[in-house]
Parts: C-alpha cells; structure tokens; sequence
C-alpha cells in the first residue's frame, strides 16, 4: 500500500477523533494497485449502518472498479479536470438518493440520510488506509441514462476510493492543491446561533 508523504492531519481547533482530523480528498490515487475487496466490503457495510429517518435507507450505489466498462462509464459522466485523475481510482462509487418511494411519497430526508451514509463510507475507508475524494462534477444525466434509474433516485456525488498515488503525476495546479494547507471557516463563523 502507498503511504501519502505529507502531513495531511487538520490543525483542529478542539480535539477530534485521529480519523476525522487525518481524512482528506487526494486526487493522486495508485493507478496500478487493485481495491482490497474486504476493505471496500467494510466501507460499503458502514454505510449501509448509518442513521437514516425511520431507517428508510434512502441511499444506493453504484460501484465500479477500474478496468470495467461500468467504471468508464462513470469517468464518462465527469466533467472538467476531474477526468484527468479520477480515473486512476481503483473505484469510482455514484452515491444515489431515493427522493421518493414507489408509489411517489417524497423522502424528504433523503439527501440528508445519503450525506450521513457517505460520510460514514468515507471515515472507514480512511479508517482502513484507503483514500476519498467526492466530487458534485460529473453528469447526473450521463448516469441516469447507463444505469437505467427511475426518477425518483438522484445521483448526487461521484467518489473515487483507492489507495494514495503519487503527487507528481498530476497536473501541476492539482499537484498544488494536493500540498496546499488545509483550512476550515472558523467554528464561530459557522455556528449562527448558541445559546
């Protein structure tokens, strides 16, 4: 397994959990490593396991591991400069809200639930010594059309999980942003109200 060379850990301002205050999106994945299977498993698992309103489980997946046909179909779907090192992801994961149930109910909670689910993927993997990285620049029609979804689920992100690469093969202004200090709005910018 890669091992990033660089010290990635958020300077927090209050003491948080060593996986949180660790986890960042790379966009230098391992081209040549393969996923670890148990680990994807592991990831997968703790979505599924996370909190959802009257544990409706508003979320799917869509999981494609590079050298298929489905994961050139989600490289397809991106735009911009995410194509450029998404690819080399070892898997390109399409996290899908359920808006609305069979018969049409709206699950208004739905993108929420699916944040959480995401959220939880994320931590295990970093957790378990794989890399994350979300992206909202990709096109929901694209997958909408090759996965053949109803309406009522959404595509919301597309996440690349692998194993950490090498810096200098990307682009230089990613090669930048992937060095860059991490910085966060401070806590009392982003809390409006307490009392």
């Amino acid at each position: 397994m890669s091992t990033p060379v660089i010290d990635r850990t958020a300077p927090t301002e209050h003491p948080v959990l060593d996986v949180l205050a660790g986890r960042w999106s790379p966009r230098a994945y391992d081209a040549q490593n393969e996923i670890d299977e148990a680990k994807l498993a592991t990831a997968l698992e703790a979505a599924r396991w996370s909190p959802s309103a009257n544990n409706s489980q508003p979320w799917r997946f869509i999981v494609a591991r590079r050298g298929t046909a489905l994961h050139a179909q989600v490289v397809d779907s991106l735009m911009g400069f995410n194509q450029t090192w998404a690819a080399n992801a070892a898997v390109l994961v399409v996290a899908i809200a359920e808006t609305a149930t069979a018969d049409g109910t709206p699950i208004t909670h739905a993108l929420y639930d699916l944040g959480q689910a995401v959220a939880h993927f994320s931590v295990q993997a970093h957790h378990d010594g794989l890399v994350v990285h979300q992206m909202s620049g990709f096109d929901a029609a694209v997958v909408r059309e090759f996965a053949d979804l109803e309406e009522r689920f959404v595509p919301a992100t597309v996440i690349a999980l692998g194993e950490f690469g090498d810096v200098a093969a990307l682009p230089e202004v990613l090669q930048e942003r992937e060095v860059a200090p991490r910085v966060r709005r401070p806590i009392e910018e982003t809390v409006i109200l307490s009392a």
